[in-house]
């Protein structure tokens, strides 16, 4: 037996919505008896329902464009209408070619330097350079952490994408992401004021130094977090494969998760292993608020789900904190 999730009716033979990935009874399930939130992003790429046949009818279009590129039906960035999660993971993947290939090969910034660290992460030096307000949301320090983030964002994305919309998913994103950035380093400045406007590294005798308690964050971790935390609000019981493998509810996962981030900020500060902790917790306090709203809106998720990996990586070089 399963339950629908647009009346709460226990159903023998259950529907699923192949837009929203509900479960419904007969009476609601069809998309439009369940109010589904797919039919907001639903696109066509293939054209099915535009015959092209009267693209003249006063205040109607076959297509839409974004930056003078066509979005509408059978237009080429059809397939990208209502999957902006996987263009958030291209600009993720491009943002890492841009930050070790491009920046120190074409443009001679060396990783690490105060220069690539004003490019790349939201820094106590500077942190009103409005620019890594978004660059650190997408940058990340290694290989091993853009993949684990990559990974949860591949599988959370999608399944808040068609709650909430492409728009909503794509504010909360960067919204998140950089609200649990200045988190991290906000509370840095508060307890070490000393550390604004200067430098994070300076050179001595030759020697490159950090200086004692400058930081910088940089890492998706803060917006994938958010995501979890919708999810949970949403459906606290939904079952998940944790590495493919350990079975879990939903709810459970983002527990460990909020437990560990605390242990080791109270071990070893909110920055203990070079991961950016308070970040990670500030984006899912985030997401676990919006979710409240959205579930006092009636929205819903689906009832299974799979994913590995997770975010944060280990510890970063430079006082760079991951997230």
């Amino acid at each position: 037996m399963a339950r629908c999730d647009r009346c709460g009716a226990e159903e023998g033979m259950p529907y699923q919505c192949r837009l929203c990935g509900g479960t419904f009874c007969s009476e609601h399930r069809l998309p439009e008896n369940h109010d589904c939130a797919g039919l907001e992003s639903w696109n066509d790429p293939n054209g099915v329902f535009d015959s092209g046949f009267d693209d003249s009818v006063s205040g109607s279009s076959a297509s839409s464009s974004v930056l003078g590129l066509d979005t509408g039906p059978g237009g080429v960035l059809a397939y990208f209408r209502g999957n902006a999660t996987y263009i958030l993971l291209g600009v993720m993947w491009l943002m890492f070619l841009v930050q070790y290939v491009v920046a120190p090969y074409v443009f001679g910034i060396e990783q690490g330097t105060q220069a690539w660290l004003d490019l790349f992460t939201l820094n106590t030096s500077h942190p009103l350079y409005v620019w890594t307000w978004v660059t650190s949301v997408f940058a990340h320090g290694g290989l091993t952490h853009i993949v684990f983030n990559s990974i949860v964002l591949y599988f959370f994305g999608p399944v808040v994408e068609r709650r909430i919309g492409s728009r909503k998913l794509v504010a909360l994103f960067l919204a998140a992401g950089a609200l649990a950035g200045f988190a991290q380093v906000g509370s840095t400045l508060l307890q070490h004021p000393e550390v604004y406007g200067r430098e994070m590294l300076f050179v001595q005798d030759g020697t490159t130094y950090r200086l004692t308690n400058a930081t910088a964050v940089l890492g998706a971790s803060g917006a994938i977090a958010a995501l979890m935390g919708v999810l949970t609000v949403l459906n606290p019981n939904l079952r998940i494969l944790l590495y493919f493998v350990i079975p879990m509810p939903l709810w459970v996962a983002t527990l460990l998760f909020a437990g560990y981030s605390v242990l080791m900020s109270s071990v070893g500060g909110i920055g203990a292993g070079g991961v950016a902790q308070l970040a990670h917790l500030a984006g899912l306090a985030l997401g676990l608020l919006y979710g409240v709203k959205l579930k006092r809106e009636g929205e819903r998720a689906p009832q299974e789900l799979r994913f590995g990996g997770g975010g944060g990586g280990m510890g970063g070089m430079g006082g760079r904190r991951r997230r």
